[in-house]
């Protein structure tokens, strides 16, 4: 007995009960899904994501018209741009057909049907299909080859910092990254050690989540019997890190007393661990983070300024999730699939009003925030698209410029990254999204340095 599962979904849109049964017979080797409405054939998209829909554009309530079954071809394409659609009309037949693909339909044949020539079409769909989503698969993982440490983005904004630290990765120069919680700035360091020279370890430390009695004996070692449970001598961070990397995370809550020593360090580029007299020397880069005003903290005497500029000879400054139009939806996306492939649930994708609340939020808690969101989402949806609800998020009013073209520029901007977004990088599927010609759409890109 065949595997229903393992068969490629095919929804019939059809509303004459003996030609839905014809066709039902004659695909014998599809999981076929019947509609006889355009609410039917909605539902049974959104449930099941057959890559391939046959339409008959004579629906009801208007058999004998096709308005029913362009609504129908326009609800499907923007739905799911990349579904197959294959239309059939008995009305008007070169019209319909001519507009039915100036809508985005892939293919169509006329009534009377022709199982036979059908089916080749209904086959070469399911091909193309397959080809096209192994081709974005190849892309997105290329695309996340070539950005630094894996860093899922499409933002000018993070690709100039991306681009920035690819450059000084050779330069054996110490880097300070400044951003708010959440940004992946230990991704970025991770990213500029393995983009380096260097060929020893990347160690990194988070300096906030070590109390400050203990953080002098991690980050420089200590010799045996130094202190009160010190039973063998130990090697500190920056030891481990001779050769390689050693992070940094939030540098500004190191107490003063231990910058001193890390000025001294940074200086000679000799460590004592505690307890000791013997001088080590030691080559390691150092890559330091912190989501605090850096600046201020110098300017208060918080933070020695000397230290700040032995650390900060490249300053590299992240943008916030908000501030990078269309990367909360291609980021979401990843988090889903991993997430849902690691606990093995029947989730697929977002519904409309996730993608929605997902580009309107504000994200403060940035990709920490957005994996967390959507982490849970997996784990409560009930069906395979995750909701609003799911995300516990609603949709927040925006503001813009007040200037008519700045505001318009910031719009199309903004559409053309979230179409994109949506449709996975596909440029066919976004110029639908966005009712415009694929020429069009690629001007536009041209135009405001956007790319796929």
């Amino acid at each position: 007995m065949t595997d229903k599962r393992a068969l490629p979904k095919l929804l019939i849109v059809e509303d004459d009960a003996g030609l839905q049964r014809q066709l039902r017979w004659a695909y014998d080797g599809y999981e076929i899904f019947t509609a006889s409405t355009r609410e039917e054939a909605i539902a049974l998209l959104r449930a099941e994501e057959p890559p391939v829909v046959t339409l008959d554009l004579g629906l009801p309530p208007d058999p004998d018209g096709t308005a029913e079954g362009f609504a129908t071809l326009d609800a499907i394409l923007k739905l799911r741009p990349d579904t197959k659609v294959i239309v059939a009309s008995g009305h008007g037949a070169r019209e319909s057909m001519l507009r039915a693909i100036e809508m985005g339909a892939w293919d169509f044949y006329q009534k009377p049907i022709d199982i036979d020539a059908l089916g080749l079409i209904v086959a070469r769909a399911f091909h193309v299909h397959a080809l096209e989503a192994e081709n974005r698969r190849l892309a997105e993982r290329a695309q996340a080859d070539a950005v630094l440490g894996g860093m899922i983005t499409s933002a000018p904004e993070m690709l100039k910092v991306t681009r920035t630290i690819e450059r000084v990765a050779g330069a054996d120069v110490s880097v300070m990254l400044l951003g708010a919680s959440g940004t992946g700035k230990e991704l970025l360091a991770r990213g500029l050690h393995d983009t380096s020279r260097r060929k020893g370890a990347f160690v990194a430390i988070n300096c906030a989540a070590i109390p400050e009695t203990l953080l002098e004996s991690e980050l420089f070692g200590h010799e045996k019997g130094a202190f009160t449970g010190a039973v063998k001598t130990t090697e500190g961070k920056i030891e481990m890190a001779q050769g390689g990397t050693l992070f940094l995370d939030e540098i500004g809550d190191v107490p003063l007393p231990l910058q001193v020593k890390l000025l001294r360090f940074l200086q000679e580029r000799v460590i004592e661990r505690i307890g000791g007299r013997k001088a080590i020397p030691v080559d390691v880069r150092v890559v330091c983070a912190t989501h605090q005003d850096i600046d201020a903290m110098v300017a208060d005497g918080r933070f020695r300024e000397d230290l700040y500029y032995r650390l900060a000879e490249i300053v590299v400054r992240i943008p916030s999730l908000a501030e990078r139009p269309g990367d909360a939806g291609l980021v979401a996306r990843h988090f889903l699939h991993k997430y849902a492939d690691a606990m093995k649930t029947g989730v697929r994708s977002f519904a409309p009003d996730a993608l929605a609340a997902i580009d309107a939020w504000s994200w403060p808690g940035n990709i920490r925030e957005l994996e967390n969101r959507v982490k849970r989402a997996v784990i409560m949806a009930d069906g395979k698209l995750v909701t609003a609800a799911d995300l516990d998020l609603e949709a927040q009013g925006e503001t813009g410029p007040v200037n008519l073209k700045a505001a318009r520029e910031m719009a199309d901007r903004k559409a053309i990254r979230h179409a994109l977004a949506r449709a996975e990088g596909n440029i066919s599927g976004t110029a639908r999204l966005l009712g415009i010609s694929r020429p069009t759409l690629y001007d536009l890109m041209k135009a405001y340095d956007l790319q796929p």
